[in-house]
C-alpha cells in the first residue's frame, strides 16, 4: 500500500513550515490549505500571533515558507 493512502488532493492536510535562517531544524509550522493559506480564526491567540511574527519576520529570522502535506 502507498505511503500517502487517502489523502487526495481534496482530504489532504497541509502545513506551511517557516525555518528558522540561523538554527536549522528550528522553525514554526501551521495548518493550511493547498495554497498555503492559513485560517487564523482558527488558530489559538498564541498561534496567531506566532503566525503573524514568522510572516514578518521572513528574510530576517525565518526563510520563505514551504507548504508540504502535514
Amino acid at each position: 500500500m502507498s505511503s500517502n493512502m487517502g489523502h487526495t488532493e481534496g482530504s489532504a492536510s497541509f502545513e506551511i513550515r517557516f525555518q528558522s535562517l540561523f538554527n536549522e531544524g528550528r522553525g514554526l509550522e501551521f495548518p493550511c490549505d493547498a495554497g498555503g493559506r492559513v485560517n487564523l480564526d482558527a488558530l489559538s491567540d498564541r498561534g496567531r500571533n506566532n503566525y503573524l511574527f514568522a510572516r514578518a519576520m521572513v528574510g530576517r529570522e525565518f526563510s520563505t515558507p514551504d507548504v508540504r502535506i502535514a
